[in-house]
């Protein structure tokens, strides 16, 4: 598994301001400036991007606002640690995808997931009504159209995983759908099934929760939806723990061979 995995490009900002804000922005990503660096000073920050001084400073209150820089008097601006980034705001996702989603990305991801979507399934099988069944079966019938390897195959996943959110009745869970939704895709992208066998796995282990739903068992809907998740991030090669939950990276002994835990 490369470090990384997938390169979605993002549109390119309408203003002056927004573009550099972007550009700095991946830069702080990818790791050009690392956590706790200092960026270089406005004089030549200006003559880089060629843009006036009030140009750059609106840019760097954006990325401040959005968690990855800090302004400190007679220190500068510095990039913040990644605990400080909002992960929720939709530049700092697409900034990821152009980039390029990593591992630890993908695992991060899949863990906020477990903490919502199965939730979510579960109060979607609670009072869930017939327009959200219908779309249910919507999505179901197009992941059945497209082949396995297919972009429209990642895009129907996504649009279940959407509609349960919907069907859950939890603004804030369909909110969270929303604004991932880019990162969501390429994770689908990523964790798509290699063969067609687990194609066919992949199918029906997501009718399992459109199943659950229909037929009001929050708790097997819940288990269902678990398993989804899991299921696809085993299809990226993530390892996973005893209960399957992420197991994150590998320990390595002296002889950097995986210590198993």
């Amino acid at each position: 598994m490369t470090s990384h995995l997938v390169v979605i490009p993002t549109r390119r900002a309408h203003s002056n301001h927004a573009e550099v804000a972007r550009t700095i922005g991946i830069d702080i990503i990818s790791g050009r400036y690392a956590e706790g660096a200092k960026l270089p000073g406005d004089p030549e920050l200006t003559v880089i991007f060629g843009v006036s001084r009030p140009v750059l400073r609106e840019s760097v209150k954006t990325l401040v606002a959005k968690g990855l820089l800090s302004t400190k008097v007679r220190i500068g601006t510095v990039v913040r640690e990644r605990a400080a980034w909002n992960m929720f705001d939709t530049d700092v996702l697409a900034w990821h995808l152009d980039v390029g989603i990593d591992m630890r990305f993908v695992r991060d991801l899949a863990e906020i997931r477990l903490a919502v979507e199965p939730r979510a399934a579960a109060l979607a099988a609670i009072g869930r009504s017939e327009a959200d069944l219908a779309e249910l079966q919507r999505s179901m019938a197009w992941m059945r159209r497209e082949a396995y390897d297919s972009v429209g195959f990642a895009d129907a996943d996504l649009a279940l995983h959407l509609a349960v959110a919907n069907a859950s009745g939890n603004p804030f869970m369909r909110s969270i759908g929303g604004v991932i939704e880019a990162a969501l895709r390429a994770s689908f992208l990523l964790s798509a099934p290699a063969e067609e066998r687990e194609r066919d796995d992949t199918v029906l282990f997501h009718q399992q929760i459109v199943d659950a739903i229909a037929q009001q068992q929050p708790d097997v809907a819940e288990e269902a939806m678990k398993r989804v998740i899991l299921d696809g991030l085993r299809h990226t090669g993530e390892r996973t723990g005893p209960t399957g939950e992420p197991a994150g990276p590998p320990v390595r002994g002296k002889d950097n061979r995986d210590i198993t835990t």
